[in-house]
């Protein structure tokens, strides 16, 4: 019982909450009991208290995996913000001699966030060996799964890392992931089946309504009616830069909203001012790829559309689930034209390697340099090649993450299409099953489009508040003016 006292009191001590959110304390006893973790909760419901609280009930240092910068600066900034001095993120905007000082200093901090990247640098991991370290956390762990094949093989050999590192205590989280992903981290991570507990929750989101609009050659005026009715602050997904930047721009020009749009070819700084802006609530909409959103601590998002098909049933309840993680009622509005999948089919083609192109790399590696030095190809097969992986199980590996990608593909497209319930369709495919289905529930079982919009009500109470507020002004002026 003690441990269990321990634990509340360090909630309340630390983050000020005095009970666990569902599946949170949970993951803490499992961790401090000493087995490795797989922890899926969905989005929204505090997966970083999970590592944070064990990172400290233990003692030592913990280190976090992260996949983007912007997800590091935010979780350091909440740290800090919780008067926890002793964080830092080690990636690339550090300039090197800063980096070199943290280096030196590593076992001075509580909480080292940094990329699978960075953390297979020689020089950072020979500075990791010499810390006192507690906890090796993977946070947004079906990256492993999402990105390993992709264009960033370093998150396939984390287990060699862990290895390196002494096989420390290990915590993976995410909020989607199939059973087949889960496999697959637990493999990947090199974790031992009988010594790790998965604490599973329901990916479902009760409070957001899941929507899909079929365009005719008007998708722009349709977004562009949607944004005006519905309560804000809002996101749009895009699978393209040019389109983001462009349907911020239509926006703007159509309404007195203000938007921004938001991609990996912004400079880091405007990245970080952009991010600010919508989270303090100077922006009302973001046009983003899926480079916007993860970890963002913003819990009133009213809306999340989704202006291109996603790729994957996990890629879209990530973005969605940025939405009403207050608990408030919130939307997801897909909306689809006819064509829109090709995008992602161009993109399953340039993603992976064909045959020809592994063999001729096999036959002689320093076919290599012929390959740009940027394409994820050159850092696919480099990978390969230096776990001295055989062929035959390259082209394997290929060939089914091709399949795979298709198969998400053509999940989506049923999705789009379908008349039954799409809450429960999407359930299904992380074999699960709907339990209680909300009233506001999906466009097949029909929504209620007038319980997200600006009410009648809202719009005369920020008209009156406003009224209000000049005439407070006017009358500080004529106090003023008869001093």
């Amino acid at each position: 019982m003690k441990e269990k006292t321990d634990i509340h009191q360090l909630l309340a001590a630390k983050f000020g909450f005095h009970s666990f959110r569902e599946g949170q304390e949970e993951a803490i006893q499992a961790a401090l009991s000493g087995q490795d973790t797989l922890v899926m909760l969905p989005t929204g419901t505090g997966k970083s208290i999970c590592y944070q609280l064990t990172g400290y009930a233990l003692g030592g240092t913990t280190i976090i995996v992260s996949p983007l910068i912007s997800l590091m600066q935010d979780q350091v900034e909440q740290l800090k913000m919780n008067s926890e001095k002793r964080v830092v993120a080690l990636n690339s905007m550090l300039p090197s001699k800063y980096k070199r000082r943290v280096l030196s200093q590593l076992n001075q901090y509580k909480f080292i966030y940094l990329s699978p990247e960075m953390l297979h640098q020689p020089m950072v991991l020979d500075a990791l060996k010499k810390v006192q370290l507690s906890l090796f956390v993977v946070d947004e762990a079906h990256c492993i799964s999402q990105w390993g094949m992709d264009f960033r093989p370093e998150y396939s050999t984390l287990g060699a890392v862990r290895e390196v590192l002494g096989n420390p205590l290990t915590m993976a989280l995410t909020a989607t992931a199939t059973p087949r992903v889960r496999e697959e981290i637990v493999a990947s991570l090199r974790l031992d089946r009988s010594h790790t507990q998965q604490v599973l929750y329901s990916v479902n989101r009760s409070n957001i309504a899941f929507g899909t609009i079929l365009c005719e050659n008007n998708k722009n005026e349709l977004i562009i009616e949607q944004l005006q009715k519905l309560q804000k602050p809002g996101i749009i997904y895009f699978s393209s830069k040019k389109m983001a930047d462009e349907i911020a721009m239509v926006i703007r020009s159509k309404t007195d909203l203000t938007v921004e749009s938001y991609h990996s070819s912004l400079e880091t700084e405007d990245k970080i001012k952009i991010q600010h802006q919508f989270i303090q609530g100077e922006i009302d909409i973001i046009c983003a790829t899926s480079a916007f959103g993860m970890g963002i601590n913003k819990n009133n998002i009213r809306f999340v559309f989704h202006y291109h098909l996603p790729a994957s049933p996990e890629a879209y309840l990530q973005e969605v689930g940025r939405a009403g993680r207050d608990g408030e009622p919130s939307i997801a509005l897909l909306f689809y034209e006819r064509g829109d999948h090709f995008i992602h089919q161009r993109f399953q083609e340039e993603a992976l390697p064909s045959d020809d192109v592994i063999e001729m790399v096999y036959r002689d590696p320093s076919k290599l340099d012929l390959i740009h030095k940027e394409d994820v190809h050159k850092q696919l097969l480099s990978s390969f090649l230096e776990t001295h992986q055989p062929i035959h199980e390259v082209k394997q590996k290929i060939a089914l993450q091709r399949q795979v990608k298709e198969n998400q593909l053509y999940f989506m497209l049923q999705y789009i299409q379908t008349s039954a319930c799409k809450r429960e369709m999407l359930l299904h495919y992380f074999e699960e099953t709907v339990q209680d289905k909300p009233e506001q529930c999906c466009s097949s079982c029909g929504i209620d489009l007038k319980k997200y919009e600006l009410s009648y009500e809202n719009k005369g109470n920020s008209h009156k508040e406003f009224k209000r507020e000049w005439e407070n002004r006017l009358n500080d002026l004529f106090l003023l003016k008869n001093l």
